[in-house]
């Protein structure tokens, strides 16, 4: 069973920074696919940043480039999404997700339960 545990949202002005952190545990392995998604009320729910297992390759939706960061620690047990210049948009629940290699594939079975991060004008 592979438990995860978001924190560090919360509510910030425009233009403001939040970091978001997510425990892995249940399982010994360090090597997750890992990945931060989102969903805004009456909104779908989007990937935001995902990396890979050795904790190189990233991805990140076009309209969080330059402004987000994911990594993890040496562990491979943290996952972490660094969100600067905030904007009202960014608004939404956070959810961390992982999942076994290979990654790429876009898809992930384990899931957080989220934490929300509301950004004001």
């Amino acid at each position: 069973q592979v438990l995860l545990v978001e924190s560090g949202g919360g509510s910030v002005q425009a233009g403001g920074s939040l970091r978001l952190s997510c425990v892995v545990s249940g399982y010994t392995y360090n090597r997750y696919c890992m990945g931060w998604f989102r969903q805004a009320p009456g909104k779908e729910r989007e990937e935001v940043a995902t990396i890979d297992g050795n904790g190189i390759t990233t991805r990140y939706t076009d309209s969080v480039k330059g402004r987000f960061t994911i990594s993890k620690d040496n562990a491979g047990t943290i996952l972490y999404l660094q969100m600067n210049s905030l904007k009202p948009e960014d608004t939404a629940m956070y959810y961390c997700a992982a999942d076994f290699p290979p990654c790429g594939g876009g898809t992930f079975d384990y899931w957080g339960q989220g934490t929300q991060v509301t950004v004001s004008s």
